[in-house]
């Protein structure tokens, strides 16, 4: 058997492709304003959390549940084989440093555990690319060594640049400051952020949904490097509408032609909320 790639839901990879390559996924959890507890993606959709944040719902999230880490990870030593897991960025979830602890007290039973945890610094499909990368080169029987070689290239180099409708949303969830947040209620003004060593940091404020696109565009022609070859990763907060607006300006401008469209998460969604539009790209390539 060949290298095992695992990741969690924070990766926002659609069904299907997780399928096709056999990557094995660990579901975040979600938390309602009565304490009902919900797994990312298995108990609770993103459309139908979304669609209740735009009735007023306020969500909460948590890391994968340590039994959750302690069961795949014995089952891995059981199986035997050498398995990679991505992790969501530790800057935005304790999920990283959870699963290192319970990878440690496994192989004090299990010391044939073969699992390197990668901190990938991304998120959302930022972090969905590097890992469907891996997937496909793990398919294709490449050794860990290789694909984590190209794994490190792939996350130090993934732009993740996206505007979200309200900003209080991610102030709320503790992801950004409120003196950040305070800029995007304001006269129509759309906030552009990214993300910086797998923290959330906003960019830039511009007025008005139509230009807010442009300027999103404006930047991946900055940062991006032989953009037509790459295929460029889309999320959106159940506003598909204009994740597609986005795609044809892409598509106009550098002529790429792979694209990986998405709705976000619940995870990712209960701190982005309803309206979120995220562009993932490279900007080097080997």
């Amino acid at each position: 058997m060949g290298v095992k790639i695992i990741t969690d839901s924070a990766a926002d990879l659609p069904v299907e492709l997780l399928q096709a390559y056999d990557i094995d996924l660990i579901p975040l959890r979600v938390y309602d304003e009565a304490e009902t507890e919900y797994l990312d993606g298995v108990t609770l959709e993103s459309v139908t959390l979304l669609q209740n944040m735009r009735e007023g719902a306020v969500y909460r999230t948590s890391l994968p549940s340590l039994e959750t880490f302690q069961e795949k990870f014995v089952s891995y030593a059981k199986e035997g084989n050498p398995c990679i897991y991505l992790a969501f960025s530790s800057e935005l979830s304790g999920t990283y440093q959870s699963s290192v602890l319970i990878k440690e007290e496994v192989k004090e039973t299990y010391a044939n555990l073969d699992l390197e945890i990668i901190d990938t610094k991304c998120a959302s499909l930022g972090q969905g690319l590097v890992v469907l990368e891996a997937a496909k080169m793990a398919k294709d029987g490449a050794s860990k060594e290789d694909i984590l070689k190209r794994v490190d290239f792939l996350m130090n180099h993934m732009e993740h640049i996206f505007t979200v409708a309200d900003l209080q949303y991610l102030v709320r969830g503790g992801r950004l400051s409120k003196v950040a947040g305070f800029i995007g209620g304001l006269l129509n003004i759309k906030p552009i952020l990214n993300v910086e060593e797998g923290k959330l940091v906003p960019l830039e404020k511009v007025r008005g949904k139509k230009k807010v696109l442009g300027r999103i565009v404006d930047i991946m022609e900055d940062r991006g490097k032989e953009l037509k070859g790459q295929t460029i990763g889309i999320t959106h907060g159940d506003d598909l509408e204009t994740a597609e607006a986005l795609k044809a300006l892409i598509t106009e401008r550098f002529g790429c032609e792979v694209f990986i469209v998405n709705t976000i998460g619940a995870a990712i969604g209960a701190h982005t909320g309803p309206g979120v539009i995220t562009l993932f790209f490279l900007n080097e390539v080997e």
